[in-house]
C-alpha cells in the first residue's frame, strides 16, 4: 500500500457537490470512499473515476457508519473527511411553526447526529493533520423565514464543527458555506423556480481545495470568500 496517497471518505457522492469533489480528488490521485443511498446512482455518479471505493447506505443508520469506517480501515486510515450528506426536509420549506416533527426529527439525524456518528466512528483513522470539511449553508447562520428547520439542523453542525476543532487540535475542522448551486437539493428547496442562473457545484471545488491543501485554522468559511490561486 502507498502510504503516501492521500485518502478520503465522502458522503452524499452521487450529486452535486458530494460528487464533484469525488470526481476532482479521484482524478488528482486521491483514494476516496463515497456513500449516498440509493446504490445505483453511486456507481453511476463515479463511474470510471480511479481509486474510488463505494459503500451505498444511509449515513443515518449506524451500522452503514461501521461500514463506512472498515472500508477506511482498509485503506490505512483518512486525510481528508467531508460531511456533506444532508436532508432538507419539505418541500416546499414550511414556516417553522408548521413543520411536522417527526420529519425535523430525520432532518436532524441526517444532518447533525450522523456526521457526529461518522466522527466517532472513524476518529482513529484520521490523521494528525487531517481535514474534516462540514458542509453548511447560509440558513445555518442567518434567521430566515421558511428555512427554519434544515437552518437550525445546520447551526447545530457548525456548533458541533467549532466544539470538535476545540477539543481536536490535532485536526483541522472546516465547515464551510458553499454557497447557491444548481443541485437537485437547491432545486427541491425552490420548486418551480428556474435555478439555471445558480453555478454548477464543479465551481465551488477549487475553494474546497484550498481548505484541503492549505494550512488555514479550523473555522468557518464561505466558498466565495476563499482566495483560489492558479
Amino acid at each position: 500500500m502507498d502510504q503516501l496517497q492521500p485518502t478520503a471518505l465522502v458522503t452524499g457522492a452521487s450529486r452535486g457537490l458530494g460528487r464533484a469533489l469525488t470526481a476532482d480528488l479521484a482524478n488528482d490521485g486521491w483514494r476516496v470512499v463515497v456513500d449516498a443511498r440509493h446504490g445505483d446512482e453511486l456507481a453511476a455518479a463515479v463511474a470510471g473515476l480511479p481509486g474510488v471505493i463505494t459503500v451505498p447506505g444511509d449515513v443515518a443508520d449506524p451500522s452503514h457508519r461501521t461500514d463506512l469506517a472498515e472500508a477506511a480501515e482498509d485503506l490505512g486510515g483518512l486525510d481528508l473527511l467531508v460531511l456533506n450528506a444532508s436532508l432538507l426536509g419539505p418541500s416546499p420549506q414550511p414556516d417553522l411553526a408548521d413543520h411536522p416533527l417527526d420529519v425535523l426529527e430525520q432532518v436532524y439525524r441526517v444532518n447533525v447526529l450522523a456526521p457526529l456518528g461518522l466522527v466517532q466512528a472513524l476518529r482513529s483513522l484520521l490523521r494528525p493533520g487531517a481535514r474534516i470539511l462540514a458542509i453548511t449553508s447560509d440558513a445555518g447562520a442567518e434567521a430566515m423565514a421558511g428555512w427554519g428547520g434544515y437552518g437550525s439542523s445546520k447551526a447545530a453542525l457548525e456548533h458541533l464543527g467549532a466544539v470538535l476543532a476545540v477539543e481536536n487540535p490535532q485536526w483541522r475542522v472546516h465547515v464551510v458555506d458553499p454557497g447557491d448551486m444548481r443541485t437537485v437539493m437547491h432545486q427541491e428547496a425552490f420548486p418551480g423556480e428556474d435555478i439555471s442562473d445558480r453555478p454548477e457545484p464543479e465551481t465551488v471545488v477549487p475553494a474546497l481545495r484550498v481548505l484541503i491543501d492549505g494550512d488555514h485554522p479550523s473555522g468557518r468559511f464561505r466558498a466565495a470568500d476563499l482566495v483560489v490561486t492558479a
